[in-house]
C-alpha cells in the first residue's frame, strides 16, 4: 500500500509573507477549525485504544506515551497533568521523549533517528505486558517511535499510535492506530500546527475518558484532584459546598481534615 505523507504536502495558501497580519490570523484560524472534524472521523479508533488502556490500567498496568519533538512534548504534557487533575500516581501515565528530558525545552539533533533508543528508554521503566504504549508521531515515520513499538509488539505489549498521515509505517505497526488526517499545514511541513493541535486534542480524549472510566470523576467534578495550590483548594471547597449543601467554613474544615474532596464527601455522609 503506497504511503502519501500529507503532513509534508504544500500548504493550501501561498505568498504568506504578502498577507496582512489580519489575513494571516484569519487563515490560520480557518485551518485550525478543520481539526475537530478530522478527529471526529477517528473516534472509533480512539475508542478501541481507550478500551485497551482502561483494561490494562485496571490490571495494574501503566500508560506510556513516546515521541520526539513536538509529539514527545505533547505526550509529556498530558502525562504530567494526570496526577494533579485525577489524583493518580506520577508513574501511572508516563511521557517519554527522544533525547531525554533536556529535549523538552531544546531540540536534540538526530535523537529521533535511532531505531533502538526508544525501546531502551522504555526498558528503563521495567516495562511489562501489563502496560500499554502509545507512539506519537505526526509523520508516522519517526524511527525512534517505530522501533519502540516494534519491540513492544515482539514482547506482547499492547501498542497504539497517534499520527496525522494515513497508512503510515507507524500506523501499520501499532495494534491500535489513531489516524487524524488534518491535511497540509498553513506553513508547509510545520506539523506543530494542525497536526500538533490534533494530537493534543486526542491526548485529552484518551487520558480524560480513561480516568473517568477508572472512576476518578464524580458527576462532572475532579473529586480526586490534588489540592496543590490555592486555586485548587478553593475549587475543592466549592465542590464540597455544592455536593453537601454546606457553608464555605464547614466545607473548608472538612477539606482541611481529609485533604481530599472524595474523602471529605464520603466521610461526612458516613458521619451524618
Amino acid at each position: 500500500m503506497s504511503f502519501n505523507k500529507i503532513t509534508e504536502q504544500d500548504s493550501n495558501y501561498n505568498h504568506l509573507e504578502k498577507m496582512s497580519l489580519e489575513e494571516l490570523l484569519i487563515n490560520i484560524n480557518q485551518e485550525d477549525q478543520t481539526v475537530p472534524f478530522a478527529i471526529e472521523k477517528a473516534i472509533p479508533q480512539i475508542k478501541a485504544l481507550v478500551e485497551q488502556a482502561v483494561g490494562n490500567l485496571k490490571k495494574g498496568g501503566r500508560l506510556f506515551y513516546i515521541g520526539s519533538g513536538t509529539s514527545g512534548r505533547l505526550g509529556i504534557v498530558d502525562a504530567s497533568e494526570c496526577p494533579p487533575t485525577f489524583g493518580v500516581p506520577h508513574d501511572l501515565v508516563i511521557g517519554i521523549i527522544a533525547g531525554g528530558d533536556s529535549a523538552i525545552r531544546q531540540a536534540v539533533e538526530f535523537a529521533e533517528d535511532s531505531i533502538e533508543q526508544g525501546w531502551k528508554d522504555l526498558q528503563a521503566y521495567h516495562i511489562s505486558n501489563n502496560d500499554i504504549v502509545v507512539g506519537i508521531a505526526a509523520s508516522g515515520t519517526t524511527p525512534y517511535v517505530i522501533g519502540a513499538l516494534k519491540k513492544c509488539n515482539e514482547n506482547k505489549i499492547i501498542t497504539g499510535c497517534i499520527t496525522c498521515n494515513q497508512n503510515s509505517p507507524l500506523a501499520q505497526i501499532a495494534k491500535y492506530p489513531i489516524e487524524v488526517v488534518v491535511g497540509p499545514e498553513f506553513v508547509t511541513g510545520s506539523s506543530r500546527m494542525k497536526a500538533g493541535t490534533a494530537q493534543k486534542l486526542v491526548l485529552n480524549m484518551i487520558s480524560t475518558s480513561t480516568m473517568i472510566q477508572l472512576g476518578h470523576v464524580r458527576g462532572n467534578k475532579m473529586v480526586d484532584m490534588q489540592l496543590s495550590n490555592n486555586k485548587l483548594v478553593d475549587r475543592g471547597i466549592k465542590m464540597v459546598m455544592k455536593e453537601l449543601n454546606l457553608s464555605e467554613n464547614e466545607a473548608q474544615k472538612l477539606l482541611d481534615k481529609y485533604q481530599s474532596v472524595r474523602l471529605a464527601i464520603k466521610n461526612y455522609r458516613i458521619e451524618n
